[in-house]
């Protein structure tokens, strides 16, 4: 399996209500893959099948402080056999568990570098803590 290509569709990031205490927010992450299906690149020559996927990337900040909303695409090259596992567990709404956790860690990797950058520009706290360097307790 190859990754061939990943890109944003949507970008979106939305600071709702200030008078939130931080110290009251909670922080949740959702990944959404609403469609998988097998494409044709002509332009490219791939061994096997090619693959496409859209993703949603969620983070919300509760109560109501914010959100932050990422969307793409996902191309992937397979062997002929993979890809027809990918696709008839798809039917069903479910992939393969290889797959699936692959596709997730490709979609939290990216996904979390350009969320850590917006809100960063947003002035919102990360959603993730950062590591920091502390003193030494003797």
């Amino acid at each position: 399996m190859r990754l061939i290509g990943f890109k944003f569709t949507k970008i979106s990031i939305e600071r709702l209500n200030s008078s939130v205490p931080i110290e009251n927010l909670k922080v949740n992450t959702e990944i959404d893959v609403p469609e998988i299906k097998k494409i044709n690149l002509d332009a490219v020559e791939i061994k096997g099948e090619t693959i496409e996927l859209r993703f949603l990337y969620k983070i919300k900040y509760e109560p109501d402080f914010a959100k932050v909303d990422l969307g793409g695409q996902i191309i992937f090259s397979v062997d002929s056999k993979t890809a027809k596992e990918i696709l008839k567990e798809w039917k069903n709404k479910k992939m393969p568990e290889e797959f699936r956790l692959l596709l997730f860690n490709i979609i939290l990797k990216r996904s979390t570098l350009k969320a850590l950058q917006l809100e960063e520009e947003l002035g919102l706290p990360l959603h993730m803590p950062m590591p920091r360097f502390k003193k030494e307790e003797k």
